[in-house]
């Protein structure tokens, strides 16, 4: 039995997270007994693998005795029975949360973004210290977690010996794709009543703080002069998951939007397009791009729209710095141009719009990469790990130091709760939270 835990929301609208889940169950339940634990809404079925929307309360019924528990962001510091019981944990690290955050929260104040960093930095911390096996998008995010797992001693002559690679500790599942799909009617140009030959550049997904849409908002707007009618779409301004907020980027683009005078060529989808219709959606564009700042969380990124647009066979034009420019790059998928250069970004619109032949030479080469990221094949390291399981070689030492502090653990995190609180909420909301917390985990720590 394999239990895959998660946060996110299961529906006909689904962001990443879930996307991940949702394929990586669909593939083992093929080989096993596979369930899907989420703490977020659940709004679709299948018959292939069982999908359950649980609660701290019924977590631990609900959790069973699988043999197999894959856990993927912010779970293990609140859910001690996923240490506690046999079961041998994988954990899902394609999305640096500590990183992440410090774009997603620069805008409020320094306070509340260090409280954040550091429950995050907590739960990573025993997440690395207590897994069996580890799971990462890219060579580039394999080298930054080797960095912290050896700070913690997870590599070491146990697992050194076992394996020199360390590829039974951590290896490689990036995101994948289906197969290419067949467009049954025209998502965008249907929505916003667009021309057929309107030229049509995607942006697919969420505007969050580590993306830049006003570059390419400042793009559009110069190569209007050559092309007036062309169009801009953002796919999604509303998220899928309640819990994730409106972004200061968001309100940015719209701004930029207002100043440039460009509400006619950039419109803004917003709700969130259905997982099952975004092909509809995608195809309908010429080009789709994505942009980002400088920064780790860019070096560190493995954006998941960059596979969309792969699956869609879109020409991409895309900010310098991350590992799909470097793919975009090497394999000439489009263009790559400097971060937060909107004139080179312009004139790369521009290219991939009225060149032909290099349009059709790009798009021959995104098939054949996209063949290479279809998930049958970037999920082979976590299909054969489960077809052979095996407990991290140091498994017994690595737990016993973490299962001793767990009740200490506890009194740090209310004592946390409650400095920070009082400070920032007053005595009387931080004795409402601190109450809360001790009602939703007292029962997980006995």
């Amino acid at each position: 039995m394999i239990t895959i835990v998660t946060l996110d929301t299961f529906d006909v609208k689904m962001a990443g997270p879930a996307i991940r889940v949702w394929e990586m169950a669909s593939r083992l339940c093929v080989e096993h007994e596979v369930r899907v634990l989420t703490f977020g809404k659940v709004g679709i079925s299948t018959t292939d693998f069982e999908l359950v929307s649980t609660t701290i309360k019924d977590f631990k019924a609900d959790l069973g005795d699988p043999d197999i528990i894959i856990v993927q962001g912010h779970l293990v510091t609140g859910l001690p029975i996923l240490v506690q019981i046999d079961a041998l944990l994988v954990v899902d690290l394609y999305d640096p949360l500590h990183i992440e955050s410090l774009e997603e929260g620069k805008y409020n104040s320094l306070p509340a973004r260090e409280q954040y960093l550091e429950r995050i930095l907590t739960e990573l911390e025993l997440q690395l210290r207590v897994g069996d096996y580890f799971i990462c998008a890219s060579e580039r995010q394999r080298r930054l977690w080797l960095g912290h797992l050896a700070a913690l001693g997870r590599i070491n002559p146990q697992t050194y010996d076992d394996d020199p690679t360390l590829r039974n500790l951590i290896d490689l599942v990036p995101f994948g794709l289906a197969p290419k799909p067949v467009q049954t009617h025209h998502g965008a140009r249907e929505m916003f009543q667009l021309s057929p030959t309107d030229p049509l550049i995607v942006w697919g997904g969420g505007i969050y703080n580590w993306f830049d849409p006003v570059t390419v908002i400042r793009a559009v707007h110069l190569v209007k002069e050559k092309i007036p009618n062309i169009r801009l779409i953002f796919m999604g301004a509303k998220h899928p998951n309640p819990s994730v907020l409106k972004m200061q980027a968001e309100m940015q683009a719209r701004n930029e939007v207002a100043k440039l005078k460009l509400e006619e060529n950039v419109l803004f989808n917003e709700d969130w397009v259905e997982y099952a219709d975004r092909h509809n959606f995608l195809m309908d564009a010429d080009i789709a791009v994505s942009a980002h700042f400088s920064g780790i969380e860019t070096e560190f990124s493995f954006r998941t729209r960059m596979l969309d647009y792969l699956w869609a066979g879109l020409p991409i034009v895309c900010s310098d710095g991350d590992f799909f420019a470097d793919l975009v790059q090497e394999r000439e998928l489009g263009r790559v141009v400097p971060v937060q250069d909107a004139e080179t970004m312009a004139a790369a619109f521009y290219e991939l719009l009225t060149d032909d032949a290099l349009k059709a030479r790009v798009k021959n080469n995104i098939a054949q990469v996209a063949e290479e990221f279809r998930w049958d094949n970037t999920l082979q390291a976590i299909l054969d790990y489960c077809r052979a399981p095996r407990p991290a070689r140091d498994r017994e030492t690595a737990r016993k130091a973490v299962l001793a502090a767990m009740p200490r653990r506890s009194i740090f995190t209310l004592a946390r709760i409650g400095i920070y609180g009082i400070r920032e909420e007053g005595f009387v909301k931080t004795a409402l939270r601190l109450y809360s917390w001790v009602q939703k985990n007292w029962a997980q720590l006995h």
